[in-house]
Formats: structure tokens, C-alpha cells, sequence
């Protein structure tokens, strides 16, 4: 599970990172913290997710340790060649499909890319990310992806949440591998 707020003042951030911290550990679930090296550091989260423009990947590692799972965003196979020589445990890439959960996306990579960013990957594990749905769920799988990122396709509409992942999860349970 990955704490993803992008609008919090970093104190909302903190006090709801530690509530989410604090459950999936006890739930034995991993937890990785969007951006944010500081709030993972203190709280004990399993690790970071890091963009583009967040703080270096080896700079994260130094901080983090060895044991600590760090994944990066990437979003071109340019990206995704650099990331490789990167001490990450997965890389992210997209998005796959347009995206309604962050302003400004990046241009559509599509299902080709992804592809293209799994074979250079080589055993990295890849997360495809945006626009993932119930619906094109299948395609990303068939097109290489170990795993895929779901927001909209879980949060909306707020009130089928638990439905929308429930029905995600026995999709997902469904695919090869």
C-alpha cells in the first residue's frame, strides 16, 4: 500500500501517516510512503516511493538503509534505462492510460511502452501506473506489468470503495503469475 497526499501541509501529512503506518503494520501489510523520506524515516514505514524531481534515489538509500523498499516513478524507456543502474526495488511507469488523479500528468506512455519498459527492466519488478481500471486491468497484465497502481479506479465513487476493491482484487487474483 503506498500513502500518496500531495496537498497535506506536511504536520496532516505526518499525523495521517502515522495512523496508516500504524494499521498496516499490525495488519503485517506493507507501507510505502509517497515522496516523503522524513515521515518514513520516523514512523518505521517499509519504505518510499520516489518521482522524478523527489530527493536522489541514492541519497534516499544512504537515509534509509539497505532493508528499506524504495520504488521510482518513471514514465519514458529513457527513464526507465537510467533507473536501472538505481539501488530501487521496483520502478513505476506510466501512466499507462489518461489519469484523473494528478494534475499535470505526464504524457500517456500507453500499453506499447510498457512493454518496451518491462524487457528493459529486465527483473525489476514494474508497477504500471494510470488510469488503471477493472476494465483495461487485463490488458496491463498481458502487457508485461508484475503489478499495477489503482486510485479512481478504487476511490470512485467514494461510497464503493470496499466494492471496487474487492472486485479489483479477485480480478487481479485472476491473472497469470
Amino acid at each position: 500500500m503506498q500513502l500518496r497526499e500531495k496537498n497535506n501541509s506536511a504536520r496532516s501529512f505526518f499525523d495521517d501517516a502515522a495512523s496508516a503506518v500504524r494499521l498496516a503494520l499490525d495488519a503485517g501489510a506493507t507501507i510505502i510512503i509517497n515522496d516523503r523520506i522524513d515521515i518514513a524515516l520516523a514512523l518505521g514505514a517499509s519504505g518510499v516511493h520516489l518521482g522524478q524531481t523527489d530527493m536522489p534515489v541514492n541519497a534516499a538509500r544512504q537515509l534509509l538503509g539497505r532493508n528499506a523498499i524504495i520504488g521510482y516513478s518513471t514514465h519514458n524507456v529513457d527513464q526507465v534505462r537510467e533507473a536501472r543502474a538505481l539501488p530501487i526495488n521496483y520502478l513505476a511507469f506510466g501512466p499507462i492510460f489518461p489519469t484523473r488523479s494528478k494534475q499535470n500528468p505526464d504524457p500517456v506512455a500507453g500499453l506499447d511502452h510498457l512493454r518496451a519498459a518491462k524487457m528493459l527492466a529486465e527483473e525489476l519488478p514494474v508497477v504500471a501506473i494510470g488510469g488503471i481500471d477493472l476494465l483495461n486491468l487485463t490488458e496491463v497484465f498481458a502487457a508485461g506489468a508484475d503489478s499495477a497502481a489503482i486510485i479512481s479506479g478504487i476511490l470512485s465513487p467514494p461510497q464503493n470503495i470496499a466494492a471496487n476493491l474487492r472486485k479489483i482484487i479477485l480480478s487481479a487474483a485472476d491473472q497469470p503469475g
